[in-house]
């Protein structure tokens, strides 16, 4: 009889490991993303354009790079409003729009941070 529990143990235990280890990347990556946006504001509001421009290309390569991922584990609309706000704070960054770019690196970031809280293994997103 006790030998009938075992699988169902095992089951939970590997979905409870998974959801540890997708909480801990999201966060890790999330974290990566947003500490380079805030270099791009930095070099943005130290009026150097083309190192702005620069360090948000390097942060959305970054963030193309674990599209597959986000898309597995996260909400797509989520996902996909994140990438609608890179390309415009790209767009801004082209145009060297320092008001629009800063406000719109503050929504991506908070988007970011979104992103890894909707991941965290916490009682409220289990429940």
């Amino acid at each position: 009889m006790k030998k009938a529990y075992l699988p169902p143990i095992a089951v939970l235990s590997v979905i409870l490991a998974f959801a540890i280890w997708n909480s801990g990347t999201m966060s890790f990556h999330t974290d990566r993303w947003r500490a380079q946006l805030q270099q791009a504001d930095e070099l943005a509001q130290a009026e150097d354009w083309p190192r702005a421009l620069s360090a948000l290309s390097d942060s959305y390569e970054d963030w193309s790079s674990c599209q597959t991922y986000l898309h597995i584990v996260s909400q797509h609309d989520a996902v996909d409003d994140a990438e609608a706000m890179y390309h415009r704070a790209m767009a801004f960054a082209g145009t060297q729009e320092i008001t629009e770019f800063r406000a719109e690196l503050s929504d991506l970031r908070d988007q970011l941070r979104l992103l890894a809280e909707m991941e965290q293994f916490t009682v409220r997103n289990i429940l």
